[in-house]
């Protein structure tokens, strides 16, 4: 008779990864933890997570902050990933990580473009780019969610585009710019006829979220579920491990971004996020009340909102210095 072969538990890093994609976190979050959670390991020389505590982790935390220099973000990062390897993986409630201090990030004012310097910069870029920076000033989006949008999020009738899983998985719907209606509709035709070439080569799949892959196992294909704006090559899905089109790329963005703005002479640390800043303060600009800001944005807390109210404040808080004061 022949012995069953025995199974072995798979790897902790395994088991993170598991726990991380049935909780539906985005593949950007699965490769941080990761990387955090094998950076800590290895930090304290290969110990399990099992024999460590508070000690280890606070030591682990100061050394990024004081040797690595790394930003306050990236602390907390590190942190969120620790917690989630304790609480989900090893299932460990330990209260001692709820008294370890977060790094607090700095308040800082956002940086933000005057009308002027938004149409200088984008008078810089053409092509995708183009049309993707200029739909995230044109709606408030981030970089990333103008990005992911799906050709079904784009409704021309209604002038509106619907923003699925925002931050904090919200949905929420922004406006769509007039002015961006017939670019976009040519654009959708030309990303139609690579999708059909696509198709004609035996590929053509996207990547779905969550259950939907198996729930609508021929909607990977469906032209509604194609990203607005596709990867210029095809990839490889590493959850799936299927051959499809990614949406483009946030970096490569950022790049044109920066470029665009040397190139139009402007000295601000600006990014394609500084957009969605410019949005928000050219709307309380013009006169929109501050919740309907909010909405669009898709902010939780109107607060979050209200620091574009103090950009808004023209030279210190408004107040006219007394060395030009007359009279």
């Amino acid at each position: 008779m022949q012995t069953p072969p025995v199974s072995t538990p798979p790897k902790l890093l395994d088991q993170l990864r598991h726990q991380i994609r049935r909780l539906h976190y985005s593949i950007r979050t699965e490769d941080a933890y990761v990387y955090w959670v094998r950076f800590f390991i290895r930090f304290h020389g290969l110990r399990h997570p099992r024999e460590m505590g508070a000690p280890e982790v606070e030591v682990f935390l100061t050394h990024l902050a004081v040797e690595r220099k790394v930003s306050a973000s990236t602390q907390n990062q590190a942190l969120s990933a620790i917690l989630f390897l304790y609480r989900e993986v090893l299932k460990i409630e330990l209260p001692w990580l709820d008294n370890v201090v977060k790094a607090k990030r700095p308040q800082r004012m956002p940086v933000v473009l005057t009308r002027d310097e938004v149409q200088a910069v984008l008078s810089h870029l053409d092509g995708t780019s183009g049309l993707i920076l200029r739909l995230a000033y044109g709606t408030g989006m981030r970089i990333l969610e103008t990005a992911r949008l799906r050709v079904k999020d784009i409704d021309f009738a209604r002038h509106e585009v619907m923003v699925r899983d925002g931050k904090g998985f919200k949905d929420r719907v922004t406006m769509l710019p007039e002015s961006l209606s017939l670019p976009l509709r040519e654009h959708l035709v030309r990303v139609k006829a690579l999708h059909a070439r696509d198709l004609e080569a035996g590929f053509g799949r996207v990547y779905l979220p969550f259950a939907l892959a198996r729930k609508y196992p021929a909607a990977d294909r469906d032209w509604a579920w194609q990203y607005i704006f596709p990867s210029q090559r095809r990839s490889v899905d590493p959850r799936s491990g299927k051959e499809g089109r990614h949406h483009a790329d946030p970096q490569a963005l950022q790049r044109h971004m920066r470029q665009a703005v040397r190139d139009s002479g402007i000295t601000k640390l600006a990014m394609p996020h500084t957009l969605r800043h410019s949005f928000a303060t050219h709307l309380l600009d013009s006169g929109y009340d501050i919740r309907t800001v909010q909405e669009l944005l898709g902010h939780s807390d109107v607060k979050t909102t209200m620091i574009y109210t103090h950009v808004l404040n023209k030279g210190g808080r408004g107040v006219v210095s007394p060395l030009d004061a007359r009279g």
